[in-house]
């Protein structure tokens, strides 16, 4: 695939990275072989784009180590990205985990992105979601994610972003997007729905914002679980890292039609509370259906910001990014799912809701 952006298009190289990738090789006492480099791109990314590279192993002193291969990943920043988040506040979160053990180490950085250890796991598929034994993994290494200690601050980042975000789609819309994605309403939208799902009893933890399963990862031999991309990653209602994972079991983005989501895939009542009890129950203490009942109320509230979330992701990312996907698409089913399960989860949560369809069906 073609991607207009600073990555390894008709052999030019993003800034910086070659001698980034000389110095490392330096450190680790080996020579950079430019010659027998092999450049991978890794599909799936939406919001940066991947590649794995690697090289034959060859020491200063000449010794090419019996034939071995060097492997890195490197991630160049997307366009645009900005607008979403604070690049050296992203990078801090990452070495900051990195420290903790979670993910991979950081090796270097350059002009427009970054070299990471490449782990020798496999990136989960759509349909490992849906299987018990890898969901109840996840459930178990989520609850481990929340429960973290990061630097401050911790309280909450949804809903000042959703404003920070909704001021920058008007900002960049044209009028027609600007009418047909109802902009002008979101505003009193994201404070209905902040004052109608925000409650003194739900837990605050450092949450990933973006759990599809491409960010995660599982080693087929012992069973371990690896959460990776952390641009997202804040403090947040627990309940909304768990509604962003359901959501994300509607998407496939490894198919001919990448922003087509699938709502039928969401997860049933029955599932949704089996990860849940998964969840709360991976200290060893078997949770009660009290606190499972109540968490499962709350996860499906906040499936609603996590629709307004992507919504807005979709629509800045239409216009400033180049990576080859429907953004414009993607957001506007976000939007209509929001719409279409806000009186059914709200029960009556007031504001001037549009109707379930007033923009094209899926």
């Amino acid at each position: 695939m073609a991607v207009k952006t600073n990555g390894f298009v008709e052999g030019i190289w993003p800034e910086g990275l070659r001698k980034l990738l000389m110095s490392l090789a330096s450190n680790w006492g080996e020579v950079f072989d430019v010659e027998g480099l092999k450049v991978v791109h890794l599909s799936g990314a939406m919001t940066n784009v991947v590649y794995r590279l690697s090289w034959p192993i060859k020491k200063v002193d000449g010794d090419d180590c019996g034939g071995g291969v060097r492997t890195v990943l490197v991630r160049v920043y997307g366009d645009g990205l900005d607008l979403f988040f604070n690049r050296e506040e992203e990078i801090r979160t990452f070495e900051c985990l990195s420290e903790h053990g979670y993910g991979p180490k950081l090796l270097g950085h350059f002009k427009v992105g970054r070299v990471e250890e490449f782990i020798y796991a496999r990136t989960l598929s759509s349909a490992d979601l849906r299987d018990p034994e890898t969901s109840a993994l996840i459930s178990a290494k989520m609850r481990d994610f929340h429960e973290l200690e990061m630097p401050p601050p911790k309280e909450p980042l949804l809903w000042n972003r959703l404003r920070n975000w909704l001021s920058v789609a008007k900002s960049l819309c044209s009028p027609g997007d600007t009418n047909e994605y109802k902009l002008h309403i979101l505003e009193q939208e994201i404070t209905l729905l902040e004052e109608a799902i925000s409650m003194d009893h739900q837990e605050i933890g450092f949450c990933h914002n973006d759990m599809q399963y491409g960010n995660i990862m599982i080693d087929d031999n012992d069973s371990t679980i690896t959460i990776i991309d952390y641009e997202y990653a804040s403090y947040n209602p627990i309940a909304y890292d768990i509604a962003n994972h359901f959501c994300e079991m509607a998407a496939n983005y490894h198919t001919d039609t990448p922003h087509i989501l699938d709502y039928t895939k969401y997860p049933g009542e029955e599932e949704r509370k089996r990860f849940i009890r998964k969840y709360l129950s991976s200290s060893g203490k078997e949770a009660s259906e009290t606190p499972v009942d109540q968490l499962a109320d709350d996860v499906e509230r906040y499936a609603l910001a996590n629709h307004l979330f992507w919504g807005l992701w979709g629509l800045i990312s239409a216009y400033v990014s180049h990576i080859e996907f429907d953004y414009k698409e993607y957001a506007r089913q976000r939007f209509e799912q929001y719409w279409l399960k806000k009186p059914e989860i709200l029960k009556g949560g007031g504001g001037d809701e549009m109707p379930a369809n007033s923009t094209r069906d899926v």
